[in-house]
């Protein structure tokens, strides 16, 4: 289920490159989409959400909904402005924003092993600007810069669970998806407004693919997943994730990506996935 999960996360970005609507319109289908499908998963398992004993940890539920649903809106920018495989490598920063902000959140010790992992990394997303390539472009620079925000709420989504002990995993992703529709309607009322009707046959499945399968299916298997396997196993796996990206990238949409933005993406992956070795299951993409 976790493979599965994973490998559908990573094929985000070929949907979202065919459908014509605003990157917060989108974000806010993609609220109400998820909503409604996992309401209909509570439904048919009998799951109830106990509201009375999670009451403390609501308004942390809320605040990290928000964060998800402009970070959903940074990472769909990100997709315009550069490839699909530059923009979800930079999205993959957000591990290495976590490590920093845990030992002033948490006075976590701030190991040798984790400095060099940060600066590595740290290294990767350098070589993924394309740093004296001309060719590149400001767009190129932006949708990294995009990316690096998607990937700031992320760890911010992250950080705000470390608080939230008593609400299991698919009932939190609801009511943080709640949160986020709830929060996206009026941006998106005072921005783009509802351009639904500029959307053609490929636009529409796009669409519910992206609601319906790319976000409520495959969190329901992603936390159905989580219970059957070690931190470690779901730490490695989760990297599916974005090396399924890069292929979709690479082969379907033709997109470049040059030695030195491939060994920027080795090493980010690489020096993230050895800092969670042996440390607890990694929280997933939003």
């Amino acid at each position: 289920m976790l493979i599965i999960s994973m490998a559908v996360f990573g094929t985000l970005g070929l949907f979202v490159r065919n459908i014509p609507v605003s990157s917060g319109e989108l974000a806010l289908y993609r609220a109400v989409l998820a909503v409604f499908m996992l309401l209909a998963y509570f439904l048919a398992t009998g799951q109830k959400i106990p509201f009375r004993a999670i009451k403390k940890e609501i308004p942390l539920l809320l605040i990290s909904g928000v964060a998800m649903g402009f970070n959903w809106i940074l990472l769909f920018q990100a997709y315009k402005y550069t490839t699909v495989s530059v923009a979800t490598l930079s999205y993959y920063f957000a591990p290495v924003i976590v490590t920093v902000a845990c030992p002033i959140l948490f006075k976590e010790r701030m190991t040798a092993k984790r400095w060099a992992c940060f600066a590595m990394s740290t290294l990767g997303i350098v070589l993924i600007t394309g740093v004296g390539d001309m060719s590149a472009g400001s767009n190129h620079l932006l949708g990294i810069a995009f990316g690096l925000g998607a990937a700031c709420l992320y760890a911010t989504v992250i950080l705000l669970n470390k608080f939230i002990k008593k609400v299991e995993g698919i009932h939190r992703t609801f009511l943080q998806f709640l949160a986020a529709m709830l929060v996206l309607m009026p941006y998106v009322g005072a921005t783009s407004g509802v351009t639904l009707s500029a959307l053609d046959a490929t636009g529409w499945i796009c669409l519910l693919v992206v609601g319906l399968v790319h976000t409520g299916v495959t969190y329901c298997l992603y936390f159905s997943s989580l219970k059957e396997l070690s931190g470690q196993e779901a730490a490695i796996l989760s990297y599916i994730d974005p090396l399924m990206a890069v292929l979709v990238s690479v082969l379907i949409l033709g997109e470049k990506l040059s030695l030195l933005q491939l060994l920027g993406g080795l090493l980010i992956l690489g020096f993230t996935l050895l800092n969670e070795i042996n440390t607890a299951p990694r929280k997933r993409k939003i």
